[in-house]
C-alpha cells in the first residue's frame, strides 16, 4: 500500500493506493480544507486506513508533495511525512508540485501563482529546472515550450497555457513510481520543503546586529 500527501495548495489531499508491480490502483482519497491541515491530516489519514482495514504498518512508502506552495502547508505535509516515516520505519519520496502538474497535463513546463506578481516555474524539457520568476521572466523562459497551469490567475497571465485542474496527492503516485521501483528514497534527515522562495519571516527579519543594537539602546 502507498500513501500520498499533498498540502501545498489551497486544498490539501491524501491518497491511499495499492501497488501491483508497476501498476498503481488508487483505493481512497480525502480532501483537507485550507488552514485545517495541521488539525485534520492525521484524523483523515486514520479514517482512510480504517476504511481499508489497514494501518500505517501496511504502508510500503509515503509520497509527499513538498512544494512549492503555501509555506505553512508545505511544512505540515513534510513534517507529518517525516514523523510517520521515522515512527514506522517507512521510506519516503518527495516530489515537486510543479512536476506533478506538468505530468498531469502532459506538458514539458508548469507554472503556479506565487503571489506578489511572481510565479513558480518548472521546466522539464531537458532535465529539471525550477525557479521563482516574474511574469516577464516567465514569458521569456517559456518561449517555445509547452506550459501547464491550474489557476485562473496564471491562465489569465498566460492565455496560451493549458489550464487543468489542480494536481492532487493521487497524481503524485505515478510520478514517484520509477523512484519507488528503483528504491531511490529520500534521506529523512535532509528532507525539507521545496519552497523556491524565502518565507516572510526570513525576508523581513532584522539582522542580528541591528536587533542587538536596538535592545541595548
Amino acid at each position: 500500500m502507498l500513501l500520498a500527501i499533498d498540502t501545498c495548495g489551497s486544498t490539501g489531499t491524501l491518497a491511499l493506493a495499492r501497488r501491483d508491480g508497476e501498476r498503481i490502483s488508487v483505493l481512497a482519497t480525502a480532501e483537507l480544507a485550507g488552514k485545517t491541515y495541521a488539525a485534520l491530516l492525521v484524523p483523515q489519514l486514520r479514517a482512510l486506513l480504517e476504511q481499508q482495514n489497514a494501518g500505517l504498518r501496511d504502508v510500503e512508502a509515503i509520497i509527499v508533495v513538498n512544494g512549492p506552495g503555501s509555506f505553512t502547508g508545505v511544512r505540515v505535509g513534510v513534517s507529518a511525512t517525516k514523523g510517520l516515516a521515522e515512527l514506522f520505519a517507512t521510506p519516503a519520496i518527495a516530489v515537486s508540485r510543479l512536476r506533478v502538474l506538468a505530468q498531469k497535463a502532459g506538458r514539458r513546463a508548469a507554472a503556479l501563482d506565487a503571489g506578489r506578481g511572481e510565479f513558480y516555474f518548472g521546466n522539464y524539457a531537458d532535465g529539471e529546472e525550477e525557479a521563482l520568476l516574474s511574469v516577464d521572466e516567465l514569458r521569456i523562459s517559456t518561449a517555445g515550450s509547452e506550459l501547464a497551469v491550474c489557476e485562473e490567475k496564471a491562465s489569465t497571465a498566460f492565455p496560451e497555457a493549458l489550464l487543468v485542474s489542480a494536481p492532487a496527492a493521487s497524481d503524485a503516485l505515478e510520478l514517484a513510481l520509477p523512484r519507488l521501483l528503483s528504491g531511490d528514497f529520500d534521506d529523512l534527515a535532509s528532507l525539507d520543503g521545496n519552497y523556491l522562495r524565502r518565507s516572510d519571516a526570513e525576508l523581513f527579519a532584522r539582522p542580528a546586529t541591528q536587533t542587538s543594537k536596538l535592545q541595548s539602546a
